[in-house]
């Protein structure tokens, strides 16, 4: 692409308005050829946007703190994002993340601490307590959210409600 930048000499030393003019020739423009669909392909979820599950639990093992900073879900978002999900929009709560997480590929299942599958989240809901709520990974060897967790039941309270998600290759 070719940039035109359209200024006069007394714009040079001052703060100016400045107009851009964004020219292509016609070698550089797309392949009308593919089709519609083809050129407007989003990758999300529901149309094939993947999490590399190997990205993913490799930068939950990479966390190695032993105690935490109040910061699982920012450390569960920096983990899908390194795998390549696009969590635009996502929210702060933990407690919040089911429905980010469905829009990824991920299906809600009955909690399956005892057989956990490389990529599995977790999410504890909200209690008195915690406002926020937990949500850790599963990183093929163990649980973490922003630290490494001795298990899943974080909590002393043993009333919390937990939601499972698995994501669907």
């Amino acid at each position: 692409m070719i940039y035109d930048v359209n200024t006069g000499m007394s714009d040079v030393h001052a703060p100016a308005e400045t107009q851009i003019i964004i020219r292509s020739n016609a070698q550089q423009r797309p392949d009308n050829k593919r089709s519609n669909t083809e050129r407007n392909r989003n990758y999300t979820s529901s149309n094939s946007q993947r999490v590399d599950i190997d990205k993913f639990t490799q930068k939950l093992s990479s966390i190695t703190r032993r105690t935490s900073t109040q910061k699982c879900a920012k450390s569960i978002r920096l983990a899908l994002q390194s795998a390549g999900a696009n969590v635009q929009g996502h929210p702060v709560a933990a407690a919040d993340w089911g429905n980010t997480l469905e829009r990824l590929g991920y299906r809600r299942i009955s909690p399956s601490f005892d057989q956990p599958k490389k990529g599995d989240i977790y999410i504890i809901d909200r209690t008195k307590g915690h406002t926020y709520g937990h949500i850790a990974g599963y990183s093929g060897s163990g649980w973490v959210s922003d630290f490494k967790q001795t298990g899943y039941a974080v909590y002393k309270n043993a009333n919390v409600q937990y939601s499972y998600y698995r994501l669907d290759h």
